[in-house]
């Protein structure tokens, strides 16, 4: 099994750079999100042209 992920790894380093970005974009917007939710923080998002506040308990956190 860790030949897959050595794999893997070596796999993203051959990725074009916007690639890497988006991954690295994506795994701190879900870090951010996990982060609000274990402590009870809310986060405000924008919705139909308002800023309005989504409670801890109604933070979905993607899968990255």
């Amino acid at each position: 099994m860790k030949r897959s992920n050595r794999k893997s790894k070596e796999d993203v380093r051959d990725l074009p750079l916007h690639v890497k970005a988006e991954r690295a974009m994506k795994e701190a917007v879900a870090e951010a999100l996990a982060e609000h939710k274990r402590r009870g923080n809310p986060i405000a998002v924008w919705r139909n042209g308002k800023a309005v506040w989504i409670p801890p308990e109604e933070i979905v956190v993607p899968e990255v």
